[in-house]
């Protein structure tokens, strides 16, 4: 087997891109700075790293906007501390797939909103030119908001094909955008004309026969949820999410299972040993939210969440559930189990239960009561 030589970096084809540590590309970024569009500039400095694979810079880039956006991953990275890694972005695909294959446009959108952000996805034949720049523009204007490009290399002159990197900034004067590449075993960063980028951008990703372009990625501001707050960024959520796609189809499927109470009872005692971290993770967060709220809209939110609470006590599957709960705690006694752990495998259930589309299948199957009051 041919050995592959080793690389170390690769000249930047200029032009059409200005290094950014050139006499140039410093010039540009003064001008820039003076104009009031590197205003993100800084954060995504303070945070930038390499891809630490070939096929990362997706996960690379996102890992950068979203500590420069200081959003918080809910989950440790390395010791006590908190921080996004690329280690850490594999709830909507594998690693090892990444690795293997690189991500798509669609799936980096998917980690940055299970990560807590907003999304604004684009694609470049759904827009013009003029739209990117508008966009970019306001993006690289405030401190709230990156712009992450998904862009094909060649109409720049380099090697390589579909890649990541954030936009550091805009020189409005040549029309020229910083791209911070995360290769930076490749290339450094860059400044591109802006239409040439949008070129790059309007090209088709041969693994989904769809075109690139960016999106928006900002901190989610949006009002507290009434109840609780379920996330994906907890270990624990990996195996609730493959119990409920995997496992409970498959038990679902079983022909004893003649009654509402029989689901409720087979959902109940099948549910993963790590149900009970799942639900303290939703808690967490709803108190996290809570932090933030002012007096006058927490009770509100309290009298609507009473309101809601009393709601879905009045259903008869409340009362279906709640039986069961006793009938556990009946049965438990003397054994292992806790009326804690039996309640919050309640309440799991409960969550998940009001928001699968495969148990409502279910219940069409074997409905002997209504769902609702």
């Amino acid at each position: 087997m041919a050995t592959v030589p080793s690389l170390y970096r690769r000249v930047l084809p200029s032009p059409p891109a200005v290094d950014f540590t050139s006499p140039d590309g410093k010039r540009l970024f003064a001008e820039a700075l003076e104009g009031g569009t590197m205003e993100g500039f800084f954060s995504l400095a303070s945070c930038f790293q390499t891809q630490s694979e070939p096929a990362f810079c997706g996960l690379a880039s996102l890992a950068v906007v979203l500590n420069a956006l200081a959003i918080d991953p809910g989950r440790r990275w390395k010791g006590p501390w908190r921080w996004f890694d690329e280690s850490m972005l594999d709830c909507c695909k594998p690693l090892d797939k990444v690795k293997a294959q690189g991500i798509t446009f669609g799936k980096v959108a998917c980690l940055a909103h299970c990560s807590g952000a907003d999304v604004q996805p684009f694609r470049a034949n759904q827009i013009t030119v003029d739209d990117l720049r508008r966009h970019l523009i306001r993006c690289t204007s405030c401190r709230d908001c990156h712009l992450i490009a998904s862009y094909h290399r060649k109409p720049l002159k380099q090697t390589g094909t579909g890649h990541f990197s954030p936009i550091g900034g805009y020189h409005a004067g040549q029309d020229m955008a910083l791209i911070l590449d995360v290769a930076c075993f490749k290339y450094p960063p860059h400044w591109v004309p802006l239409p040439l980028l949008w070129e790059a951008m309007n090209t088709i990703d041969e693994s989904t026969r769809l075109v690139r372009g960016f999106m928006l990625i900002s901190r989610h501001n949006a009002a507290p949820s009434a109840l609780y707050t379920v996330s994906c960024r907890d270990e624990s959520w990996k195996s609730m999410a493959k119990y409920c796609v995997e496992d409970l189809p498959d038990l679902l499927k079983a022909e004893s299972l003649g009654n509402v109470r029989t689901i409720l009872s087979r959902f109940i005692d099948s549910l993963p040993a790590n149900a009970g971290s799942f639900i303290k993770w939703v808690v967490k967060v709803r108190r996290k939210e809570d932090e933030g709220s002012c007096l006058s809209k927490e009770k509100e939110r309290l009298s609507v969440k009473e309101n809601v609470l009393q709601q879905v006590r009045d259903t008869k599957l409340f009362m279906i559930v709640h039986d069961l709960q006793c009938a556990h705690i009946q049965c438990c006694n003397g054994k292992h189990a806790s009326k804690v752990k039996v309640f919050k495998r309640m309440v799991v259930g409960l969550i998940l239960l009001s928001q699968a589309p495969w148990y409502l299948k279910a219940m069409n199957r074997v409905l002997i009561c209504p769902l609702s009051a």
